[in-house]
């Protein structure tokens, strides 16, 4: 069998050459967009002492060697999302990061080990104004890759049109059959016999040694996430609150959060919070998280101080995070990562 051609070798390069010359014509609209509405592009470190404090989120360890000869283990972060906050607490107020990010154990149609990120957040405003910002650069991106419509692996999606919303609650009963609040206390407690058996009936698989998150996941992976953004976007959104690490508690229901997230053609897009703001709180979400990593995976990542201290300081706000290779994809009708990405990672 022979092997493919090296993506540097000209003929590959030539077919690949009008996704990233596309590329650079959205990057180009996103920066322009952005600064229409008065916001500072900014850089964020890649190095960080941590990476991300999720359970499911893998980094790359690197070691630091001062002159001296003292080391210490730093991190590629998996989003600029730490150093951003700190720059709200500074003082910012509109910010964006098209940020080179590290996350390991990740690859395939669409995940790379390296990919662009990108970042924005917005002080003092609802986080229901990000849901039109991904709305408004769904559209720009598409209008500028001269596409009518998004594709991927045979779903379409209009990225014209206004997208739907959905809250998570209403998405497992439509395509499960399940009553995900009826599991999930005014606490944030969670109930997993009662979600294990209604995933059951919905015909899901069910481990012995699965928690309530692993049930949770399962579901929205084989039950809701085929059926998103087909015709048009979806924002999925009120997220349990136990699945929102970084968002604060919906005022009008502690079960969930302020959390959305976009889709179109089924494909994950971005990420969404209105933002945790209270240091305790937060540290006391980061320690579950790590204890769920070191019960699955036998390892844990620092809690970033510093960030904990910026939190006290910092604004109410709204961010979201949104795969910039992703999007350039789904409107170029590229059908893998490593074709908008100039220079793919070996």
């Amino acid at each position: 069998m022979t092997a493919p051609s090296p993506w540097w070798s000209p003929d590959r390069h030539e077919d690949r050459r009008p996704f990233l010359i596309a590329r650079n014509r959205i990057t180009a609209a996103v920066r322009a967009w952005f600064g229409q509405r008065d916001f500072t592009e900014v850089e964020a470190a890649a190095l960080a002492v941590s990476p991300g404090n999720e359970a499911h989120l893998h980094a790359f360890a690197t070691e630091a060697i001062t002159t001296a000869g003292e080391r210490a283990t730093l991190y590629l972060h998996t989003s600029p999302e730490f150093a951003a906050k700190k720059l709200l607490a500074a003082g910012e107020s509109r910010i964006f990061d098209l940020a080179r990010v590290w996350r390991n154990r990740e690859r395939g149609p669409l995940h790379s080990p390296e990919f662009t990120m990108l970042e924005w957040y917005r002080t003092g405003e609802p986080y229901e104004q990000l849901m039109d910002d991904c709305a408004a650069l769904l559209a720009l991106a598409a209008e500028t890759a001269g596409a009518k419509t998004l594709t991927f692996r045979g779903r379409e999606a209009d990225p014209f049109a206004e997208p739907e919303r959905v809250t998570v609650a209403q998405a497992l009963e439509r395509f499960a059959g399940v009553d995900l609040l009826a599991t999930v206390q005014a606490d944030g407690t969670t109930d997993l016999g009662g979600l294990a058996a209604q995933a059951r009936a919905a015909g899901v698989r069910v481990a012995e040694d699965d928690s309530w998150a692993d049930v949770f996941s399962r579901l929205l992976v084989e039950k809701v996430e085929p059926n998103l953004g087909i015709g048009r976007a979806t924002i999925l959104c009120e997220y349990p609150i136990s699945e929102a690490a970084l968002a604060r508690p919906k005022p009008e229901d502690p079960r969930v959060a302020e959390r959305f997230e976009l889709y179109a053609c089924g494909v994950e897009l971005a990420n969404a919070f209105g933002e945790l703001t209270v240091p305790a709180e937060q540290r006391r979400r980061f320690e579950i998280e790590m204890a769920e990593k070191a019960r699955v995976y036998g390892e844990r990542y620092p809690i970033d101080e510093d960030l904990l201290a910026a939190l006290a300081a910092m604004p109410a706000a709204c961010g979201s995070a949104l795969g910039f290779d992703r999007l350039v994809m789904l409107a170029t009708g590229a059908s893998r990562i490593d074709q908008v990405q100039w220079t793919p990672v070996p």
